[in-house]
């Protein structure tokens, strides 16, 4: 069974939430790609619209966009997403995942596209009760 741990960036307000995804919810995710638009049920935020932006399997390798598949590939790199050359013009052979989502992708990040009626506190945290 998949389980993920979901950074939900919120681009009005600055801030991100880790949200850990696990069984069906899970499940679901499997097999979608960097810049498609999910339904926000699948983290807990029903109304929402979520792109996924990224992540990173269980070493830490990061994903690519632009790298199809799901499996981790060694692909020759200049400045880019994985690689930071330390001169200019230096290329290094970098171990990079492929941009569709697997059961080896540990983290993955998504940012929201549209808003729903409750904010993301209210909906990740309903026993939040306000004394007065």
């Amino acid at each position: 069974m998949a389980e993920f741990k979901a950074v939900i960036n919120d681009v009005k307000a600055g801030k991100s939430y880790n949200v850990n995804v696990s069984g069906h919810r899970a499940n679901s995710l499997i097999g979608k790609s960097i810049g498609e638009v999910v339904d926000g049920i699948f983290v807990g935020l029903p109304g929402y619209k979520l792109r996924i932006t990224g992540g990173s399997d269980k070493s830490g390798t990061p994903m690519r966009g632009d790298l199809p598949g799901n499996k981790r590939r060694k692909i020759l790199l200049s400045e880019s997403k994985g690689f930071h050359p330390r001169y200019g013009g230096e290329r290094r052979r970098k171990a990079i995942c492929g941009r569709t989502i697997s059961s080896d992708i540990v983290q993955v990040n998504m940012a929201v596209e549209q808003y729903g009626t409750r904010t993301i506190e209210e909906s990740l945290n309903p026993t939040t009760e306000e004394t007065g």
